[in-house]
């Protein structure tokens, strides 16, 4: 693009639904951070493809459709992607927030559990992104937005697996960036957010004692917090973005 085609980037009409007529697949739909993506971008005027492995229980509209999908098996990401394609006549966005975490030692962690956290956050992201990206040649505005953490930009015990996999998302997406432009593809890196995943994995009295006081804001998120930044990346408000790691951890990382 010239100089002089760049300024003729129009800008968003912000009274309209940002992501109007737009089609986009969001894989970990079930709960969680993806679930909460899904329900603001068909807020936003999208239609929505919700994937996961597990059923998907409410559709946020009548438009949006789901997915069973295990995004660490290729052949059940072609074939979502495929229907997803097929149901909406092409896709114009992608958001990977299918993920699982791990709290193992390293010295202690077992080649399968290792596998299977590789597989999904990160071989995952890859599989969905590839299938994605034929489609998303024809879109004229496409974007990817896949989901990291900050333990990929500031990892601490007990995430050594984890945090592996969440930095080759990072590495991943930029790589993507550089090859796949004009298609936007960015990272977003949470901190602790109230999910399933993370309940999970801490007593309330831990997260409100232990964890809250890492943060400059002394709080874990909310799914909303995170699904309002996909918006942003997914937006045309973002159309001189790509590469990035976008940090929105409560102030956790300060990178």
């Amino acid at each position: 693009m010239s100089a002089i085609e760049a300024n003729t980037v129009q800008s968003p009409d912000l009274r309209a639904p940002r992501l109007r007529g737009r089609r986009i697949l969001v894989t970990g739909a079930a709960s969680g951070i993806g679930a909460a993506v899904a329900a603001l971008f068909v807020a936003e005027g999208a239609r929505v493809a919700l994937a996961d492995r597990q059923p998907i229980v409410t559709l946020p509209s009548d438009d949006a459709i789901a997915l069973t999908m295990d995004v660490s098996d290729e052949a059940a990401v072609q074939r979502g992607v495929a229907d997803a394609v097929s149901r909406f006549g092409g896709l114009d966005g992608v958001v990977n927030a299918a993920g699982v975490a791990n709290t193992d030692l390293l010295s202690e962690l077992k080649l399968e559990a290792w596998r299977r956290v590789i597989d999904i956050n990160l071989t995952g992201t890859f599989l969905v992104c590839s299938a994605c990206e034929p489609h998303l040649r024809q879109a004229s505005v496409a974007t990817i937005v896949n989901f990291s953490s900050g333990q990929g930009l500031q990892p601490f015990k007990r995430r050594g697996a984890y945090a592996a996999s969440k930095a080759g998302v990072i590495s991943l997406t930029k790589t993507l960036a550089l090859e796949w432009a004009p298609i936007r593809v960015n990272t977003i890196c949470p901190g602790a957010v109230d999910t399933p995943m993370v309940r999970d994995g801490y007593s309330p009295e831990v997260l409100r004692d232990e964890v809250a006081p890492r943060y400059a804001l002394q709080r874990i998120g909310q799914p909303l917090e995170l699904a309002h930044a996909a918006l942003y990346l997914s937006s045309r408000e973002s159309s001189f973005v790509t590469g990035i790691a976008l940090a929105v951890d409560g102030g956790r990382s300060f990178h």
